[in-house]
């Protein structure tokens, strides 16, 4: 081979791996593993989730918001050691990242989207995120969900919540950034705990680990 080409052909290599990289996150809770995929389109989000991930600032701590029908909401990092009873969900890591809102990416049954206070710019909580369980909806639930949230429903959109159910009240005003491939049987038994009237689990749903793999030319690592 001809050793000019072999600076070609590693530009080109490390090209399509760098544009081919994809991302998942295996969540390792006490009822069972969640497998999720985490969107390039939404990079902020993406980059940060990983980037806790990996320092293992998500090891230990609670879904310690759950409501059947809607979701279950972790990563509080006061959650990690909170006594039994005490109220959750005002814990954070300092910063918020910028709302990334994508007409494609939506509150379907799976959706992992990121949690926030109540901001004029609707920027998301730095570390706090939840996952849709969500129930099914009719086409009049839908126009009332529209409403709500000051956006039309595209019709597709429309058929995930009308089959599988989603949360459609949330989309475009907080930011989806991955969905669950494997694991909502997980999920479904995290949100029917028993819960206080903050909506805290009785007895504690703990992430154990959350790892990150990534795709480089269709190998996971």
């Amino acid at each position: 081979m001809n050793k000019r080409l072999y600076p070609l052909i590693f530009i080109l290599l490390f090209g399509f791996a760098a544009h081919s990289q994809k991302y998942r996150a295996v969540m390792k809770t006490d009822s069972g593993k969640i497998i999720i995929e985490l969107f390039d389109g939404t990079p902020k989000h993406r980059d940060n989730f990983i980037k806790l991930a990996r320092s293992h600032f998500y090891d230990g701590v609670l879904f310690h918001r759950v409501i059947p029908g809607f979701m279950i909401q972790g990563g509080d990092p006061d959650s990690k050691h909170a006594k039994p009873g005490v109220e959750l969900g005002n814990g954070d890591v300092g910063y918020t990242i910028p709302a990334e809102f994508r007409p494609g990416y939506f509150h379907q049954r799976g959706a992992l989207a990121a949690a926030r206070d109540d901001n004029p710019a609707k920027a998301s909580s730095g570390c706090q995120f939840y996952i849709v369980t969500g129930k099914k909806f009719t086409d009049a639930d839908l126009d009332k969900a529209a409403k709500r949230s000051g956006h039309a429903i595209p019709a597709d959109h429309r058929a995930v919540y009308k089959s599988i159910g989603g949360a459609p009240h949330l989309d475009q005003n907080y930011t989806v950034y991955g969905q669950v491939l494997k694991g909502m049987a997980v999920a479904d038994k995290i949100v029917h705990a028993k819960r206080d009237k903050n909506d805290r689990p009785n007895r504690d749903q703990r992430i154990k680990k959350i790892r990150i793999r990534k795709k480089i030319l269709g190998i996971w690592f």
